[in-house]
């Protein structure tokens, strides 16, 4: 998660009392890819707008789309991180027709990534503004703090989440969102709530983190270094056995936001700063870059993380901006597997 900018952003926020904070299937129908991205870029593939789901809100003074994640029935599912008390902070999106709804909201949430754990199947929110994970099922109702607290001596403020296939979670913790701040870590947490271990520390902002398709590593991104590392794990994935910087993302004026995969291995990189995502091999060869229409470009800011139909290769990216926030629809480069949604 990002917002446009993250410390002068969401220090805003902070004033306003939203965060206590002190720094901050194949698709059918798609748009075919063009050749029109720069060199170095691979080929360009253009998104389709889906849905017009938020507007700038008058309280915060912006609109925030995260955490995409479809559901069984076909709707996919967003949080809206920056939704006052009382507007819905999770969405609902029909994407067939673009109709939307709210499913949840409350009164101190800041929530910056949704996905469904395969243990329980409940939906699980990390709250930006509290430190806090929370699962509510997935018509909105029964919320519950899974987990609260310190993790070695320091609250979380926790970004992305992905799940291992038991269930347990593995979170990136986003201290360090000024320059210079390498207070991050990605911790995971027993699927009970309970038990939590630090897996690495020492990062810049880390925001993205997801399996690889073998649930062996992780992957996660750096947002103020603008680096995607990989962890090996483990048998037991309570330990990275080893760890190294494995892509460097020349954006320019983008930095690294959300991370997906899919069922070949590749990586969706979400870029805050342009409504866009590079994708990259998952031996760093940069494949393509998946771009909104030129015409659509100028009111938004950050293409924030991607949902891939399990099975399918239909894709749907959340983008925000000054003019509001938005699903957007491309074909991924391959199907999309559990990995491939939400985080």
């Amino acid at each position: 998660m990002t917002t446009y900018r993250t410390p002068r952003a969401l220090a805003g926020l902070a004033a306003i009392g939203l965060l206590a904070m002190t720094g901050c299937g194949t698709e059918t129908g798609a748009a075919q890819a063009s050749n029109s991205s720069p060199s170095g870029e691979g080929r360009g593939i253009r998104a389709t707008q889906v849905a017009h789901v938020t507007d700038v809100h008058e309280a915060t003074g912006m609109t925030l789309l995260e955490g995409p994640v479809l559901m069984e029935n076909g709707d996919l599912y967003v949080v809206d991180v920056t939704a006052p008390p009382g507007e819905p902070k999770v969405i609902s999106v029909d994407v067939a027709t673009g109709e939307h709804q709210g499913v949840y909201t409350d009164r101190t949430g800041a929530y910056t990534s949704a996905q469904v754990s395969p243990y329980d199947g409940r939906l699980y929110l990390t709250d930006f503004a509290t430190g806090s994970v929370v699962s509510i099922e997935q018509d909105g109702a029964d919320p519950r703090t899974f987990f609260s607290g310190e993790v070695d001596g320091s609250r979380m403020t926790p970004d992305d989440i992905a799940f291992d296939d038991e269930g347990n979670l593995y979170v990136s913790d986003s201290h360090g969102t000024k320059p210079g701040d390498t207070g991050g870590r990605i911790v995971r947490i027993e699927r009970e709530g309970t038990g939590t271990t630090v897996l690495t520390d020492g990062l810049a902002h880390p925001n993205g983190v997801m399996f690889d398709p073998e649930v062996r590593g992780l992957w996660i991104s750096e947002l103020t270094e603008d680096t995607v590392s990989y962890l090996s794990l483990d048998a037991d994935r309570t330990a990275v056995t080893s760890q190294h910087k494995a892509i460097r993302v020349d954006g320019g004026l983008a930095q690294t936001d959300s991370i997906a995969v899919d069922a070949a291995g590749n990586l969706y990189q979400a870029l805050h700063g342009r409504p866009a995502m590079a994708v990259y091999s998952k031996y760093g060869e940069r494949l393509a870059t998946v771009e909104v229409p030129a015409k659509d470009a100028e009111g938004l800011r950050s293409a924030t993380n991607v949902a891939i139909v399990p099975g399918g290769r239909a894709a749907y990216m959340t983008v925000s901006g000054p003019g509001g926030g938005y699903i957007y629809r491309f074909t991924a480069l391959a199907e999309g597997i559990r990995q491939s949604n939400g985080g």
